[in-house]
């Protein structure tokens, strides 16, 4: 067998309208000229494609050169070869993930972030565009020159992200990304818009003072059993009827149900972690078909509510001792697990999955979780995990489920 790492090698560019054959031509040719093939990337944007090829040529490199360009000149496509005596060095595998969210994405922003990955050593190894639905996302595949720099460097994208008004996700690459299997989900103000507790207190006219209790609480200036038992209090001697009213109210954050049925495609074990009330949630996590749900049980006696929260509470803690229970009874190791909220009583949730994501999220979560997004779309979280738009919607055809809601002004 040939050993071709003493060869000279040849990089060939090849740009033009997409259209078939072209790469049958030009492989077709390298194939006749003993040239072993080290390395192949092709993209098209608007038609236009791009086809790079790093080969090694057991021969005179300068005379495949020239069939190259007479072969590609038939097809209508141009060509530069290069031509080098010295083998190329193994590319690096990328350490990182950067997802660029923005509606849109200027060129701004996209400088802003690559001269910030340059001041601090970071190599960017490719950048793809992932979505451009409901927002925009790019994807940078990086390399972080060591540890020491990853803090440094999360924390100076956050403040371009801040500055220039985009998301920008940041998570480890490779086999660590890939392999998540289990997602967690909070309720309120994530998986649905608005507050339940709230709902349910309008009901009793008290929505102002359970409004003011659960921001402080949102805020972490309360401890959230005191605060939830507090709230609940105003609930006493709503007839238990109002529960499959709000029920019934409850709407889906914009992509929830994209993002669950995508995610269940993929293997996912999909569920819910609330401090909100398995009574209003239940019939929601049946239609969605999740695996698992979690969440406080409102007491009922003689078909009026009490005001009373029974059994134990999902309170901060509560919820990432769920997670891990539910990690552990799927068999999934919970630095394999996702974890999606917006307040503080999700802090201990997020920051115990392998991938921590704050969502539209209060201060105290965003400084703590692993990324942070800011647009009102939850199927941003699949764009943070390499789910791409096209395979969101390939998927969706294929079941005839595919449509584009116009997007809300």
């Amino acid at each position: 067998m040939h050993d071709a790492t003493s060869d000279p090698t040849i990089l060939i560019t090849v740009t033009g309208g997409d259209k078939p054959g072209v790469s049958s031509v030009l492989f077709g040719v390298l194939a006749r000229n003993e040239v072993s093939i080290l390395d192949v990337e092709q993209t098209v944007i608007r038609g236009r494609l791009t086809l790079g090829v790093l080969a090694a040529v057991d021969g005179d490199p300068e005379h495949v050169q020239e069939l190259v360009e007479q072969a590609m000149a038939t097809v209508g496509m141009d060509v530069a070869v290069e031509i080098s005596s010295e083998q190329p060095p193994r590319p690096p595998v990328p350490t990182h993930a950067v997802v660029l969210l923005g509606a849109p994405v200027t060129a701004r922003a996209l400088s802003a972030v690559a001269a910030t990955l340059a001041d601090g050593g970071v190599n960017i190894e490719s950048i793809a565009g992932v979505a451009d639905y409901p927002v925009t996302a790019l994807e940078l595949l990086v390399t972080v020159p060591d540890a020491a720099g990853e803090a440094g460097f999360r924390a100076a994208l956050a403040t371009v992200a801040k500055a220039q008004g985009v998301d920008i996700a940041t998570s480890r690459a490779g086999i660590a990304r890939r392999s998540k299997r289990l997602i967690c989900f909070d309720v309120d103000s994530t998986l649905v818009r608005g507050e339940v507790i709230e709902m349910l207190a309008a009901r009793a006219g008290k929505e102002a003072e359970v409004a003011a209790v659960t921001e402080a609480a949102m805020r972490g200036e309360l401890d959230f059993e005191q605060s939830l038992h507090a709230r609940v209090q105003n609930l006493a001697g709503l007839p238990a009827t109002v529960i499959d009213e709000v029920a019934g109210e409850l709407q889906l954050t914009p992509g929830a149900r994209t993002t669950i049925r995508t995610l269940k495609r993929l293997g996912y074990r999909c569920g819910v972690v609330s401090g909100g009330f398995t009574a209003v949630i239940e019939p929601l996590a049946a239609e969605l078909e999740l695996d698992f749900v979690r969440a406080n049980t409102l007491e009922v006696t003689d078909g009026a509510l009490t005001g009373r929260v029974i059994g134990e509470v999902v309170d901060r803690p509560g919820k990432a001792r769920a997670l891990r229970e539910f990690a552990d009874a799927f068999g999934v190791p919970v630095e394999q697990t996702v974890a999606v909220g917006d307040g503080a009583n999700d802090i201990d949730m997020l920051s115990a999955a392998g991938l921590g994501v704050a969502f539209n999220a209060k201060p105290a979560l965003r400084e703590v979780a692993d990324t942070a997004l800011s647009h009102p779309y939850l199927d941003a979280v699949l764009f943070v995990l390499g789910v791409t738009r096209d395979e969101i919607e390939a998927a969706d055809a294929v079941d005839g489920q595919l449509r584009r809601v116009p997007l809300e002004n």
